[in-house]
């Protein structure tokens, strides 16, 4: 509505361009989480809305977070992030792209899951917040939801290509399960949904995982959001992907917007949960945060790239499940030092051994960040080896 006023009055089209809304959105949204932040967190500590450190079952994990005063640090700060994160998103992005406006609902969705687990943690400590069927019962439906209804959109409207998969490093090979014939096509329909569920759901709890030492889940999520938002734009404009050989998905650019808007309130709830954390993020904040990573993901087609691109969250997330199937297969016995690794590198010094020194929590969310940016770059290199 500003822009069309400017406009009319002025003759002004800067808003019409997406990169000038993708940088208005991310300022906008640093800006609102910095204004929200310091309230909040008072708010919280009024409530005494205490983080329930996760363990994972270690004691020495536990002595370590309470001499650190973790017990003591107000969680929930992922609806402060959220609310900033949505707001850029409603004021910069275009609500009329399906796209767009299903990724809003998803995050919406998904950080309204993550608020009641967390609430429920606070009123009933003992609880652990809601039970796992619950919780992935509530997370599954809105992930559903909005990929089901971007497929039935993308029929209708004949973009195949939001519903294809494409296998980096390889030139003209797609794969277009919805275009097979008969009962094959049910198969691929369904095979397609889910597989698409798996990517978003899992970036959604990978990002959970993740979110464990002061600044490690805020700061892995801008470098990868920094990343798809370029993959996003890139993808939205048919120009680029004629020339980088990948496939364009009309309207995709605009959900660059909303990776501006990402990033922009990531790095407002930094500014406070940088070491050591005033504010812990909570299920609010990351269950949402990992999501949009992986519809960001789905609607530059960078499905199978996205464990590149999110490559600290996938390690973290994979050390953490592959060391409870171990230990529950294996009459006890364990992997990795601790999970997630970076836990077992904050305590131990070590992945698979106990070292004498412990490494510092500001070490490893940096060293972490650095591995996070590695494979970001990685990801985006690709675009030119296509």
């Amino acid at each position: 509505m500003l822009g069309d006023l400017l406009d009319q009055l002025f003759g002004l089209t800067l808003f019409e361009y997406i990169s000038v809304r993708v940088v208005a959105a991310a300022l906008t949204s640093f800006a609102l989480a910095l204004l929200l932040g310091a309230p909040t967190i008072r708010w919280l500590k009024s409530l005494r809305v205490d983080d329930n450190v996760d363990t994972s079952g270690s004691a020495d994990l536990a002595t370590v977070s309470r001499d650190a005063g973790k017990d003591r640090t107000p969680s929930m700060g992922g609806s402060f992030l959220v609310v900033s994160f949505l707001s850029g998103v409603l004021l910069w992005g275009d609500m009329t792209r399906p796209l767009v406006y299903l990724g809003f609902v998803l995050v919406a969705g998904l950080g309204a899951v993550g608020f009641l687990d967390d609430y429920t943690k606070l009123t009933r400590p003992k609880s652990g917040g809601m039970s796992r069927r619950a919780k992935w019962l509530g997370l599954s439906v809105v992930c559903l939801y909005a990929i089901g209804a971007a497929v039935q959109s993308a029929r209708l409207t004949g973009r195949s290509r939001l519903t294809s998969l494409y296998p980096p490093l390889f030139k003209n090979v797609e794969i277009s399960p919805l275009e097979w014939a008969g009962i094959w096509g049910v198969v691929g329909l369904v095979g397609f949904i889910a597989f698409e569920w798996l990517v978003v759901v899992g970036a959604a709890n990978a990002a959970n995982i993740t979110d464990g030492l002061d600044g490690l889940a805020a700061g892995c999520v801008f470098i990868s959001g920094l990343a798809l938002t370029i993959f996003c734009y890139v993808t939205g404009r048919e120009d680029w992907t004629s020339y980088l050989n990948v496939p364009y998905v009309e309207d995709a650019s605009h959900m660059a917007v909303v990776g501006g808007a990402l990033c922009g309130a990531c790095m407002g709830f930094l500014w406070f949960n940088a070491y050591p954390a005033k504010v812990f993020m909570g299920d609010s904040g990351s269950l949402p945060l990992g999501g949009v990573l992986g519809w960001m993901a789905f609607v530059s087609k960078q499905e199978l790239v996205l464990p590149l691109i999110a490559s600290v969250l996938v390690i973290d997330a994979g050390s953490s499940w592959l060391q409870t199937f171990y230990f529950r297969h294996s009459g006890g016995k364990r992997i990795f030092t601790c999970a997630p690794i970076h836990h077992g590198l904050q305590l131990y010094g070590g992945v698979f051994v106990k070292r004498p020194e412990r490494m510092h929590e500001v070490t490893v969310v940096i060293r972490f960040w650095i591995l996070a940016a590695v494979g970001a770059l990685a990801s985006l290199a690709l675009l030119k080896i296509r």
